[in-house]
């Protein structure tokens, strides 16, 4: 079968003495980065907001960024260590420290974030549906980055397959396999943020908290499943109940309902609000 050599990428980004700095934790600091400068934007941006003011200030939101890296970072890991690795982690504790070696869950992740968020919200008096609305809109960007973090790693390859554009991966033995790391960060990168950003400067719904945040949990929970499709599941744990179900896609059914739910009450509560100009009873 015809297959596109595997592109000679170096993990390992550079140097110093004994530190070895992975272009996929460049990633995560990048994505954060961008994030944060996103959301920066969108708060600047009084047209966007109901009664035309942010729910939060810069400072703020400067402020959330360490919240919102530590969330990131242990829900991922603890996500990773319950849904994929545990038996390696109950049998060699000290491996779950060893993030370097890779291993970060996306739905343990949202779990950490979410957890971040509403903490943050309740301490500085922010509307946490806002604080989410804010979160979802630039959350794919380094959904997206770290998507092609992965492919540049040579890991979460594809099934075997004949399409033209097959790569034939590194540690993917010698079979053409399918780029999923790239079609995941078409989808829950490009795709996702440019449906949420249409969104937010359209319609404007960020005047209806909670609706963007359901677009984005429904959106990438669509998003995954579609993409565990064309995705080798992880070798330890392979097709669950001896199907084609996998873990990734088992983790975002759950995802898709949560979102439609969060769309459903962000149109109710809209539409019990007085309409502007219209004084409050």
């Amino acid at each position: 079968m015809a297959a596109l050599a595997f592109p000679g990428f170096n993990p390992i980004a550079f140097e110093i003495g004994p530190l070895k700095v992975h272009w996929y934790g460049i990633g995560y600091v990048v994505s954060i980065m961008l994030g944060w400068y996103y959301a920066r934007k969108l708060i600047a941006n009084a047209t966007l907001w109901r009664g035309g003011q942010a729910p939060m200030t810069a400072q703020q939101l400067d402020d959330f960024v360490l919240y919102a890296a530590i969330g990131i970072v242990v829900g991922g890991r603890v996500g990773y260590a319950l849904f994929y690795d545990l038996p390696n982690i109950v049998a060699d504790p000290l491996r779950f420290f060893r993030v370097y070696d890779g291993g970060m869950s996306f739905h343990g992740g949202f779990l950490g974030t979410t957890i971040a968020m509403i903490l943050f919200a309740r301490a500085n008096r922010i509307p946490v549906w806002s604080l989410f609305d804010i979160v979802s809109i630039v959350a794919p960007i380094g959904l997206g980055i770290v998507r092609v973090a992965n492919f540049v790693n040579g890991e979460l390859w594809g099934r075997v397959t004949d399409v033209p554009w097959a790569v034939i991966f590194p540690t993917g033995g010698p079979f053409p396999r399918h780029p999923s790391p790239l079609y995941e960060a078409g989808l829950e990168g490009i795709v996702l943020v440019s449906v949420l950003s249409l969104l937010a400067y359209g319609p404007k719904l960020l005047k209806t908290p909670g609706f963007i945040t359901g677009v984005f949990v429904c959106g990438y929970g669509l998003s995954r499943i579609t993409a565990e499709f064309f995705r080798e599941p992880d070798a330890q744990l392979g097709y669950l109940f001896g199907g084609w179900l996998t873990m990734g896609m088992l983790l975002s059914l759950p995802m898709v309902a949560a979102g439609l739910w969060a769309i459903w009450r962000a149109r109710r509560a809209a539409a019990r609000m007085p309409s502007a100009g219209t004084a409050a009873p």
